[in-house]
C-alpha cells in the first residue's frame, strides 16, 4: 500500500514561512514553491499568522492562531493520557480493595 504521509511541519516553520508573505513581500505560490509546501497550506498560516480575526470572532468560528493551536493539540493529548491514567488508578484500587476482603 502507497500511502502519502502527511507532513510535521513545527509552528515556527509556519510562522516563518507566513512571515515570508507578510513582511518579506513574496507571493504565497512564490514562497510555498520555495519551502516546498502547498500554497493553500501557507495561506491557511499566513491567515493564522496575521491574526484577522478579532477574539470574538475566534471564539465564535473556533480559529486559532498557529502557536494557539499547537497547544491545543499538546493539551488535548496530555488530557487523554491523563484520563487513561485514572481509569488504570481506579481499576487498581477496585482491584485491591477486593484482595482486602
Amino acid at each position: 500500500m502507497n500511502q502519502k504521509m502527511k507532513p510535521n511541519f513545527t509552528v515556527e516553520f509556519k510562522q516563518d514561512a507566513a512571515q515570508l508573505v507578510i513582511s518579506k513581500g513574496y507571493s504565497a505560490q512564490e514562497a510555498a514553491t520555495s519551502l516546498g509546501v502547498s500554497v493553500s497550506a501557507l495561506r491557511k498560516w499566513v491567515k493564522a499568522e496575521k491574526g484577522v480575526f478579532q477574539k470574538e470572532h475566534v471564539l465564535s468560528k473556533g480559529l486559532l492562531n498557529l502557536s494557539d493551536h499547537e497547544e491545543l493539540i499538546r493539551l488535548r493529548k496530555e488530557n487523554a493520557r491523563l484520563k487513561m491514567e485514572r481509569e488504570i488508578l481506579k481499576k487498581a484500587s477496585a482491584f485491591f480493595a477486593q484482595e482486602m476482603k
